[in-house]
Order: structure tokens, then sequence, then C-alpha cells
């Protein structure tokens, strides 16, 4: 007989278990069908962020124009304490050398006087402590010996000088090194993100850059800015002179520049020497605040923590060497990308 048993029930927890697997395939698939699928940044938004990547590694720059520019102080500090030593070793030398004639025409004359082997001594300090020595000497033999203590002792103070600066020239090394990535680091993100965008798009955004560089310098030469007189007057004609100069951080021209580059070039042609990096150039005149009291040529100083720098060109514009992609040109300040701290007049 055939048997009649009835068919086993799922458990509980198997439709449970199983009703919650088929409702999260469901919302998957829902979710699926609705998103949309991943957009690459446009060329406004990859502009704005290869803006901010260029002012940031124009921070950088001026970080790297500082650890440079110690760098290249150091070196000659070091190279003159270091003729210094050169030529005391020689006056000691011939200052033992004077001594040893003078021993050699004792000994000549009957033999050496106790006093003067004490010049010829190694430690001449050790027996001028020694107060019934120095009774046997004559005044002129005590001067020679202390002329050449004086210079044992700056010899090795300038020795020790060296030494420390040699330190600091090697840290200051590694910083630079440091800050020279950076600046590498934050281009090569910014030139990534370029090459995300469309032959079309790049050469959209290099015709924007074009009518940039050059509508702010016709805009500014037909506003007939005040010119400057004096050496302000003349460092700002110098810098006229560089106008459609490429950017290159680190460059102090003439084939490109640098903000703070272009700065100290110009007020070197009008016969002014002022620090490298736009931190330093803050420090070096007079303060103005307000711009209604700028005049053509001063510096102007900009975002707060004074990386850029530019000449004051009248009208509300300064001419500049903005950042990487474009050239030495005329802005308003109102689209520097930061806030004017102050102005120095030189």
């Amino acid at each position: 007989m055939a048997s009649h048993r009835r068919p086993k029930q799922p458990s509980r927890t198997r439709i449970t278990v199983l009703t919650t697997a088929a409702a999260a395939a469901v919302a998957l698939s829902a979710n699926a069908a609705n998103a949309a699928p991943s957009e690459k940044p446009g060329k406004t938004e990859v502009k704005a962020q290869v803006d901010k990547l260029y002012e940031q590694a124009e921070q950088a720059t001026e970080k790297y124009n500082g650890a440079k520019e110690k760098q290249e102080k150091l070196q000659k500090e070091i190279s003159t304490i270091q003729d210094n030593v050169a030529r005391g070793q020689q006056d000691l030398n011939n200052l033992r050398d004077g001594l040893g004639s003078m021993a050699t025409a004792q000994y000549r004359s009957g033999g050496i006087d106790p006093s003067v082997q004490l010049f010829l001594s190694a430690d001449p300090d050790d027996y001028l402590d020694k107060a019934s020595t120095l009774d046997q000497l004559s005044g002129q033999q005590v001067e020679a010996l202390k002329k050449i203590q004086d210079k044992q002792r700056e010899l090795a103070q300038d020795r020790a000088e060296a030494t420390e600066k040699l330190k600091d020239l090697a840290a200051t090394r590694t910083e630079l090194g440091k800050k020279k990535k950076e600046v590498q680091g934050k281009l090569g993100d910014a030139q990534r993100l370029l090459n995300t965008l469309t032959a079309k798009e790049k050469q959209a955004l290099a015709a924007e850059q074009q009518r940039a560089d050059r509508s702010s310098s016709e805009r500014v030469q037909l506003g007939n800015a005040v010119p400057a007189s004096g050496r302000a007057g003349a460092a700002f004609s110098a810098a006229q002179s560089q106008i459609g100069k490429p950017y290159s951080y680190g460059a102090t021209g003439t084939a490109t520049f640098d903000c703070s580059g272009l700065t100290s070039w110009a007020y070197a042609q009008a016969g002014v020497s002022i620090p490298r990096t736009s931190e330093s150039q803050a420090n070096i005149g007079t303060r103005i605040y307000s711009t209604s009291d700028l005049q053509v040529g001063d510096l102007v100083f900009f975002f707060n923590d004074i990386h850029h720098v530019g000449l004051y060109a009248g009208n509300g514009q300064i001419l500049h060497a903005p950042r990487t992609g474009t050239v030495v040109r005329y802005e308003s300040m109102s689209t520097i990308g930061g806030p004017f701290m102050f102005g120095v007049r030189v």
C-alpha cells in the first residue's frame, strides 16, 4: 500500500532568511536601475581643483625659495669662515716660525734659554699658568706667546662655528628637498586632473587662460594708470618689460618667474636689493593697509600666510606672476583668489 505522508514544511527560520534575501535582491536591483552612471568631473570642476592645487604649489614654492636662499647664504658664510681659518692657520705658523728663529739664534749664542723652550711647546697655556716661568720671560717674549694663544683660540672658535653651520646646511638641504618634492607633487596632481579632460575641453581651458592674460594687460594699459616715480617706478618699468613671460616655480628670470622672483628681480634692476621670498619682502618697508594709499610700484601681498606678492599697477590692478600655467600680467586685485593683506613701500 502506498504511503500518504504529509510533506515536510520549511522551518520558520528558513522562510525568514529567504524572504530577507529576496527583499535585499529586489532593493539592490532597484538601486542599480535608478543609480546614475559615475561621471568624471567637468571642465569647470577640474579648473577649480587645479587652481587650488596651483595655489598650494605656490605656498610650497615660497617655502622652497626660503630654504634655497638660506642654503646659499650658509654656503657663503661657510666659505668665508673656511678662508679665515686657512689664513689664521698661516698666521699661526708664521708666529711659530718666528719663535723657532729666536730659538735657533739663542742656541748659536750658547744654548736655549728655558723661557725660549716655552715658546716651542705644543701647549703654551700650560706654561703661562706657571708664575715661576713667567718671571723668566721678557715683555717681548710674553707678548709673542699671547699672540699665539689668541690665534689658537680664534681658530678654535672659527672651526666650531664652521661645524655648526655645516650641520645647519645639511638640515636646510633636507628641508629644500622636501619642499621641492611637495611642489612637484602638487603640480603632478594638477596635471593628472588636466589629463582627465578631453582634447576639446583642454583647448577651451587654454583659450580662456589666453583671453585672461591678454584682456587683463589691455585693460590696465588702456586705463592709463598714474606712472610711478623714483626707484619704485624703475622697478615697475622693469617688471612691465617682462609681461608675457611664463610662471615657473623657483624662477627669478628672465626666461621665467615666480611671484617673488619677479618682484625681487624688478627691484634689483632699480638698484635695490630686496629679499627673495614674499614672507621676507613683507618686512622691508613701510606697510600700507588701505588700498587707496597704494602707489604704483608698491609691493602688495595676498593670502593670510602672505605667500603671494606683486607690484601695484594703479586702478586696483597689480602686475605679477600669478601661478603655474599663466604668464606675467596685470590683474584685478579682486580676482587674485585670496584676500589683500597689505602693501609695502620699499
